[in-house]
Parts: C-alpha cells; structure tokens; sequence
C-alpha cells in the first residue's frame, strides 16, 4: 500500500480503473465557505492518489475527465457533499456514481448508524482511525498522517461496495438504490443552489 501526493491535478495517463474511490477533504462543511484542498482517489488496489488542491484552483483536466466518464464509476461513501464540492470547484457533474452510505441507509434499517468507520467495523472487521478529520487540511504541506487518514476513507470502499451489492440483491432493493445513485448529483446540485435543508418532495 502506497500514497502518492499530486499537486492540482492527476498526472498525464494515470489510469485508476472502472471502478474509482473517492473522497474529498474541505475546510468545512459549507461547499460557498470553505475550500475544497484535497481529494483522494484508489482504484482498489491498495495504493492511494492524493491531489491536493491550490487555493482558488479552478481548473484539473485530467481529474475532471475521470470524473464525468461516463465508463467510469465513480465510488464514494456520503456522496453527496463531496459531489458538491467538486461541483462547486471545478463546475463538472460527477457521474455515474455509487454510494455505500445511501446503500447503508436501503438495507440497514435496523440501525441508525451508517458512519465509515461504523460500516467497516461492522461489515469488513477494519478499524480506521477518524482522529486527523478535523484538521487543518489547507496547509501548505500535509503530514505522513493526514495522507493516511485520507486513504483510509478510499481503500476499503470497494470491499464496502460489494457486500452492500449482495445486501441490495437479498432484500430486492438494488432498482431503488440505483435510482437514487442516479438523482445523487442533482441532490448535490440542489444543495448548492440553495436547498440543502428542504425536501422538494414534500407537500
């Protein structure tokens, strides 16, 4: 297992495979606020691509074009804000995408529990420290330990997807999730445009 640290973008040809793990450090958890820094990426094989983000960084082509491939899926765990913020960063719509905390939320309805480290203690027998979460990920320099607790949030998520898949089929709810996979990043969209809190559903 290796991280490697980029700065502003992926590099030319790096190729994570159809399936991308994906998640992002902010200053905060306002997407208008506070600045996207960084965002770690693995194609599940154990390794890490970190590319941390300059402030007021607008631009990352070769990120955003594995973002909006349409071949491939992009992997993420509570997408819906991190969707956000990229939108917010780089103006492009993620897509398609899969979230093991919507799936969480589909076939665990006997808890009220579906937090990563919760899911992976519980579904894979992995612990995953959560002590570097609120730290300064704006620095100019991050540390051995704030790049590991980043990869921690990646490396285990495609495991997390594929019991999750098995869970979906058991209680007949792939279809459901899938199309709830599908509106994530319009939910993304509509928190940016001034609907985080309302349910546009409702009477």
């Amino acid at each position: 297992m290796a991280n490697f640290l980029y700065h502003n973008d992926l590099p030319d040809g790096l190729n994570l495979g159809p399936v991308v793990a994906i998640d992002c450090e902010t200053m905060g958890l306002n997407p208008h606020r506070d600045r996207l820094c960084l965002i770690q990426m693995s194609g599940g094989d154990g390794d890490c691509h970190l590319v941390q983000v300059s402030k007021g960084q607008a631009a990352a082509p070769n990120l955003c074009a594995m973002l909006t491939d349409p071949a491939v899926l992009k992997l993420f765990h509570f997408g819906r804000f991190d969707i956000a913020a990229l939108l917010h960063a780089f103006g492009v719509v993620t897509a398609p995408v899969y979230c093991t905390k919507i799936a969480s939320k589909l076939v665990r309805t006997y808890t009220d529990r579906h937090g990563l480290k919760v899911l992976l203690q519980d579904m894979l027998g992995i612990d995953i420290s959560k002590h570097q979460q609120q730290s300064d990920w704006g620095a100019p320099k991050l540390t051995a330990a704030q790049l590991d607790y980043a990869a921690s949030d990646v490396l285990y998520l495609h495991q997390l997807m594929a019991a999750f898949d098995l869970l979906l089929q058991r209680e007949d709810r792939v279809a459901v999730a899938q199309a709830c996979f599908d509106f994530l990043p319009t939910r993304a969209a509509l928190d940016l445009g001034g609907w985080p809190e309302t349910d546009i559903f409702a009477h």
